[in-house]
């Protein structure tokens, strides 16, 4: 049976006086919208894909994280219809009770498979994944350090740890290991992302490893933003750069490059026993749906059989850097698919946002909390189904808008 659109949305109805007990709210509202910080919730019509439908305007989708360009794949929606026929749409109750189907299981396996582990766990999300994982690894006698600009589900993890939490600057490798040296703490944990998701920098995995080596802390690594990119194989950073062997915790999400939904942990086969009697969101959380387990293992064969996709969305994306950079225009230490154009105040990149979208491009302004102040920007997510003339498009925009000429510097 063909796909059909869900029918159109009920208006709710008139909201009553906000009471008494909420009323701050109208106050911190209008402050968020003073300092340029409001953020619409826009409306997508149809799939995620080259192009994007938001709010009924069709613009060159440069906003998802559908870097390899499955989210609306044919492959993924199959494939996710077959496991809902054969196990139900919902799982109905935690992995630990009767919520972990054949389908997630397979996709465990196969997820350990491709990072070279011997065991992996599927989370709701990879929000949660980061949450339970760090807060079960870690508690009050012990420490935590973080790059500074970790995700925010790493960052919540280590408050729910209770553990105590020091930031270090970003990359910083030597800051880390004085750091690690003076602690007198039971256990020690470093957690970073592989590929910093507003910046597009990457994690210097190869010293931090060696800091904890030294120093003997656990190394967590985020791969969210580069599962499915990097390596060989496809399973991420950890894997392109070699050091499988220094880190430890291996967290990802399939909700990005592999266009389907819910996080993972991978490593030794005892860690994930731990984290299946220890990590909260897991234990106390309704497995997510099998149909999605079933996308998820779909898109792990298109990673494998497709390695083009990966390829050629880095190909395109160093040129696209170069460009942009020999423009004059400040994308930080992006490296990656991540492509930032700095800016500065949060009306700067709201207004560069805007000139975009009325040019036919959808590249998000992104402010604080996501980036620190005076560091606001437009972040550009290049996907494998951006062609050359989409990139070429975009680069004479961005490169217009900065007064530096539509063409080639």
């Amino acid at each position: 049976m063909a796909c059909r659109p869900p029918p159109p949305a009920t208006p709710p109805p008139e909201p009553a006086a906000l009471p008494e007990a909420l009323a701050w709210i109208t106050g911190a509202l209008e402050r968020l919208r003073e300092a340029g910080l409001e953020r619409p919730r826009r409306v997508r019509a149809g799939r995620q894909g080259r192009e994007v439908e938001l709010d009924g305007r069709r613009l060159v989708n440069f906003g998802s994280n559908d870097y390899l360009g499955l989210a609306g794949d044919v492959r993924l929606t199959r494939a996710a219809s077959r496991a809902a026929c054969a196990e139900g749409f919902g799982a109905g109750a935690s992995p630990l009770v009767s919520g972990h189907s054949a389908v997630h299981a397979a996709l465990e396996g196969a997820l350990a498979r491709l990072l070279g582990t011997s065991d992996a766990l599927l989370f709701p999300s990879g929000f949660a994944a980061n949450a339970a994982t760090i807060a079960a690894l870690v508690g009050p006698d012990d420490l935590v350090a973080s790059d500074e600009r970790n995700h925010a589900s790493i960052i919540d993890g280590c408050r729910l740890s209770r553990a105590t939490v020091v930031v270090y600057p970003h990359r910083d490798v030597a800051t880390l290991g004085r750091i690690l040296a003076a602690s007198p703490a039971r256990r020690r944990l470093v957690v970073t992302d592989t590929l910093f998701s507003m910046d597009g920098s990457v994690a210097p995995l190869a010293d931090l490893a060696d800091a904890c080596e030294r120093h003997g802390a656990m190394l967590l690594a985020d791969e969210a933003h580069a599962t499915g990119i990097f390596g060989a194989r496809g399973s991420g950073l950890v894997e392109a750069t070699g050091t499988a062997a220094g880190v430890h915790v291996r967290v990802g999400t399939l909700s990005k490059a592999l266009g389907a939904a819910g996080g993972f942990v991978a490593g030794h086969p005892r860690l994930v026993d731990w984290l299946r009697h220890a990590a909260r969101g897991y234990v106390f959380s309704t497995a997510h749906p099998p149909a999605v387990a079933g996308a998820a293992l779909e898109a792990l064969a298109v990673v494998a059989a497709e390695p083009e996709r990966r390829t050629g969305l880095l190909e395109r994306a160093a040129g696209f850097r170069d460009r942009l950079r020999r423009g004059g225009l400040d994308l930080g230490a992006a490296e990656a698919q991540i492509v930032p154009v700095v800016v500065g105040g949060a009306e700067a990149a709201l207004a560069l946002a805007a000139r975009l979208a009325a040019e036919g491009m959808f590249v998000p302004a992104i402010r604080p909390p996501s980036v620190a102040p005076g560091r606001c920007l437009v972040r550009a997510s290049l996907a494998w189904h951006h062609d050359d003339a989409d990139l070429d498009r975009l680069a004479a925009a961005l490169l217009a808008a900065a007064g530096c000429g539509g063409r080639h510097p």
